[in-house]
């Protein structure tokens, strides 16, 4: 018998000690799951009819491609009536998130994954609904307009939008979940997946999606919620479970993230004390911190009530360079956070985005955690992190002295003054404002400040007056841009490109979709391409001057071009299309939707003769 063998079944058996109570779990669930649905299915009558409503108002969102300013592509649209269902196609009367696919998520500005995610988050986006009256849903369909699929999560809330109620008493339960789908169809359908009965009434929904799968962007025209206002009765008679197989003690009925561990009083002392822990003992620390640094955050959680041994590796601050608490939102609050307080000391990468909102997290709990991890930290992600203001923001300033990453994306609830405290934090090389109220000034503040950013998302800030002077600051203090997003930025034009162009000629990314007030006869187009060799990616999307000079220009001095949306152009030829394709072999995806000159004939052609290129043309039925 080989050496190595007792080594070999003492990992084999830690592996299936951490992983045997997730699918203890797992199973129970599921079980739990099955006899939801036979008790639902069994159902008597309601005690009431059935009322049917549609969305009152969007409370909250995480992104959208529209403007903050307009109702195009909004997520307000999903208020209300249907606008276009049941026709197919591309809407502006529809709700859209701002992106599709993999696409962003290849560029070197996005945010890199975070370790120890739950297999199980799939969320990338998400949507709050409030309705008018509070009911017991019994339905809940969907009405998607083009590229359907995205939904991934509906969740609903024990608060009422429209009334005060105390953090501790709101509670968000899922209703139903599933993965990323890849539907072959663009066409409309209404989605209706068979939800899970829940204990108390909600007139707010919360829809999550993930577009990751997507041939092009999701659009959504309403939701429409069915319910009674009186909790239904069960009927006596129900299809048999052997309960013996499941143990109510561990079964967790708020969600399956199980992260309320985090929050339950345990210490060390109250541990079992055992004389040995056998095979245990004779594993280098090194290789248990290997093993369990596989285990999900709440699974660790729950290790760390095994023994003595494994509480001691569960707390290592180790375990935590990386945390993520993202997927954990509906349930995290102040008291998870000072329970992992003691974990925290050498987090290096923090991501508290969709936390803390509705009261789950106080200033004074988000500052104390900052007190213990700040000055360790190099990556902090608070997206739509409503909990924000402006004493936090003083506190990443003066807590986070080596922070390289911060995501303040569609945090549009801090005020514009506290964006100031940002320009302290002179080492960030990594920015996104994206629907964010910060004023012209405190940005320029930022920009002299900052001069090692390398990546900066501006997009929809809309207190932003004079792009020309941002750009003309951005070419003459940040030298080592990478990437730079002015999506539906207002006034821009060939002044600010063309400062832009000659200061920064490291861009690779480039998002100008939206801006109205650049024009191809200026010569802005021309300029990107001869003084921005090096552009990757370039988004010139809703501009209808581009021409075919601009992408010849491309085709000539971009050759490592990836990805290029000229969508709604009425100046490009399919000639000058296929001499870009020609040119640029690293072209992966190209979007000439509502581009006149290109029908789908020349697409169908193009897609022909460029299989490796992912050609976009979206219909309109």
């Amino acid at each position: 018998m080989s050496p190595c063998f007792p080594m070999l079944t003492v990992l084999t058996m830690f592996y299936y000690i951490c992983l045997r109570r997730r699918a203890r779990l797992a199973n129970r669930g599921e079980m739990m799951n099955s006899r939801r649905a036979i008790e639902s299915n069994s159902r008597a009558l309601p005690m009431s009819t059935e009322a049917v409503q549609y969305a009152k108002e969007v409370v909250d969102f995480s992104s959208h491609y529209g403007s903050e300013n307009s109702m195009s592509y909004t997520m307000w649209n999903l208020a209300g009536t249907p606008n276009v269902y049941p026709s197919s196609g591309d809407f502006t009367q529809t709700a859209v998130f701002r992106t599709y696919g993999n696409w962003w998520y290849q560029c070197s500005s996005a945010s890199h994954p975070f370790k120890r995610a739950p297999p199980s988050f799939f969320s990338q986006d998400y949507v709050e609904l409030a309705f008018e009256e509070p009911v017991y849903p019994t339905a809940v369909h969907i009405l998607e307009t083009y590229h359907p699929g995205s939904v991934v999560k509906i969740l609903a809330c024990s608060a009422n939008p429209y009334s005060q109620i105390a953090p501790a008493e709101v509670r968000w339960e899922t209703i139903w979940s599933g993965e990323p789908t890849h539907v072959h169809s663009p066409q409309a359908r209404q989605f209706t997946p068979c939800i899970k009965e829940i204990s108390f009434p909600t007139n707010l929904l919360r829809l999550e999606t993930n577009s990751s799968l997507l041939d092009y962007y999701t659009e959504l025209d309403a939701v429409e919620l069915h319910g009674v206002k009186e909790k239904p009765m069960l009927s006596l008679k129900t299809t048999a479970i052997n309960m013996s197989d499941l143990d109510e003690d561990e079964y967790d009925d708020k969600d399956s993230c199980g992260i309320d561990c985090l929050t339950s009083q345990f210490s060390s002392s109250g541990l079992r004390e055992w004389t040995n822990n056998g095979y245990f003992d004779k594993l280098p620390y090194e290789l248990i911190q290997l093993i369990i640094s596989h285990l999900s955050l709440p699974d660790l959680c729950r290790l760390a009530q095994t023994c003595k041994l494994l509480y001691q590796h569960c707390c290592d601050p180790l375990q935590y360079i990386h945390l993520s608490l993202q997927p954990y939102w509906a349930s995290l609050n102040d008291t998870s956070l000072e329970y992992l307080l003691p974990r925290c000391t050498l987090v290096q990468w923090l991501d508290l985005s969709w936390t803390g909102n509705r009261g789950f997290i106080s200033a004074s709990g988000f500052s104390g955690l900052l007190k213990v991890c700040g000055s360790e930290l190099v990556c902090l992600e608070l997206a739509c992190g409503h909990f924000l203001n402006e004493a936090c923001l003083e506190v990443i300033a003066e807590m986070c002295p080596n922070l390289q990453e911060l995501n303040l994306s569609s945090c549009d609830k801090l005020p514009p003054q506290a964006f100031s405290h940002i320009s302290k934090l002179c080492g960030l090389k990594r920015l996104v404002l994206y629907r964010t109220k910060i004023e012209q000034t405190t940005l320029l503040s930022i920009l002299n400040f900052c001069p090692e950013l390398q990546n900066l998302n501006l997009g929809s800030c809309v207190l932003i007056e004079d792009y020309d002077l941002v750009a003309s600051v951005i070419g003459a203090k940040c030298k080592k841009l990478c990437s730079l997003d002015l999506w539906r930025c207002k006034n821009i034009t060939e002044k600010g490109i063309a400062e832009l162009a000659s200061g920064c000629p490291l861009l690779e990314e480039l998002d100008l979709g939206w801006c109205p007030t650049l024009q191809s006869s200026t010569g802005c187009f021309t300029n990107i391409a001869r003084k921005l060799s090096s552009l990757r990616k370039l988004f010139l999307t809703a501009n209808r001057s581009v021409c075919d000079s601009d992408i010849e220009e491309l085709a000539a001095n971009c050759t490592h071009l990836q990805h290029l949306d000229i969508l709604g152009t009425r100046m490009v030829s399919a000639a000058a299309l296929r001499k870009l394709l020609e040119c640029c072999k690293e072209l992966s995806l190209l979007d000439v939707s509502f581009c006149s000159q290109i029908d789908s004939r020349v697409v169908q052609e193009l897609n022909s003769r460029f299989p490796n290129v992912s050609i976009k043309k979206s219909f309109t039925q």
